[in-house]
């Protein structure tokens, strides 16, 4: 594990990593399982809300515009919705993802 993880005060055997501070009002949360190859929409696509994606397992790569975002396990990116994306598992394995849709 790497640094980012602490222990809050009075927790025994706990560690814990930030992930994202506020973000906007929720308005859906889902967990998607990416096979190998998997992801989509296969065409970049744009939305008036907003995506918190969280890797717990694997890796994703976002494709933002001509951009392309890494996200490893433990971490998180937020995709303003008004940006072309999509999203693609980014390893042979399977790769686990909870995506916040955010105002």
């Amino acid at each position: 594990m790497n640094n980012d993880f602490m222990t809050p005060p009075n927790h025994v055997n706990f560690l814990a990593k930030k992930l994202f501070g506020a973000a906007g009002e929720i308005i859906d949360v889902s967990v998607a399982y990416l096979s190998p190859n998997g992801g989509g929409p296969a065409e970049q696509h744009t939305h008036n809300h907003n995506h918190l994606f969280i890797v717990t397992k694997g890796e994703a790569k976002i494709l933002l515009g001509d951009k392309e975002i890494i996200v490893k396990k433990d971490e998180s990116f937020l995709v303003h919705g008004t940006i072309p994306h999509s999203v693609w598992n980014n390893t042979d394995g399977e790769t686990i993802m909870i995506g916040i849709s955010v105002k």
